[in-house]
């Protein structure tokens, strides 16, 4: 009987989310998908806005560790934690780095969290959603820096391995692969699940074996290139 009764009240529950209106419309916005800290400047700054005409939002901003623990202390500092947006309004957050607390050889990841809080309703059975936005911050070394517009992920390199392909990374820089197919149009379109190399590493994914492999990865601007490569046995470089 306790049972039928949990039961009940959860599927009134959901009924009555399914009838109530949803203030769930994103308002606060970042101003980019990935941020790109350059170690040779002191502080990145990032623009956020709040795209609602009519009322004004609490933006609360955070960093996570590449394990996507919160960050209660350095080595990287966000500010300001919390603000306030009116309606329409512009304003900035600045993510800063207390010096020698981060490898100077390859690059370290984070996260960075935006999450709006709306105001409160003055309206009856209204159900108000706090969203959120998380996108990936790579701290770059200044010994890393490198010329607008190079290229360093045609350094990947494809081992053919049973059941798919083992790729090897063997840059100090993070690098996402989101495609992988035997043309360019599989690679952009094609079924794939998304992995992210770090600096020195590889992993294995699963795939057919192309003879001509194509790779589609995301660079510092949220672009999607596509590498060709040519194999050698079982071995396949970007040509």
């Amino acid at each position: 009987m306790r049972n039928k009764q949990i039961t009940a009240r959860l599927v009134g529950f959901f009924i009555t989310l399914l009838i109530l209106p949803l203030s769930g419309q994103a308002a606060v916005t970042l101003d980019r998908t990935r941020v790109v800290f350059d170690g040779g400047s002191k502080s990145v700054s990032l623009n956020i806005s709040n795209d609602n005409q009519q009322q004004p939002y609490l933006a609360q901003a955070w960093l996570e560790d590449a394990q996507q623990n919160k960050l209660l202390t350095g080595p990287l500092v966000i500010t300001p934690p919390v603000q306030r947006l009116e309606p329409g309004a512009k304003s900035m957050i600045r993510i800063t780095a207390a010096s020698g607390q981060l490898p100077q050889d390859k690059e370290s990841l984070f996260y960075l969290n935006l999450r709006e809080i709306p105001p409160v309703s003055d309206k009856p059975n209204v159900l108000q959603i706090a969203l959120q936005t998380k996108i990936k911050l790579f701290y770059r070394p200044k010994a890393l820096k490198r010329d607008p517009g190079s290229v360093w992920q045609d350094q990947l390199v494809l081992h053919t391995e049973g059941g798919g392909y083992r790729i090897e990374n063997p840059t100090p820089y993070y690098i996402t692969v989101i495609g992988l197919g035997g043309s360019e149009k599989q690679s952009l379109e094609g079924d794939f699940e998304t992995v992210m190399l770090s600096p020195n590493s590889s992993v294995k994914v699963k795939s057919a074996a192309y003879g001509k492999p194509y790779l589609t990865y995301i660079n510092d601007y949220g672009g999607r290139p596509t590498l060709a490569f040519r194999c050698n046995g079982s071995r396949c470089v970007a040509r």
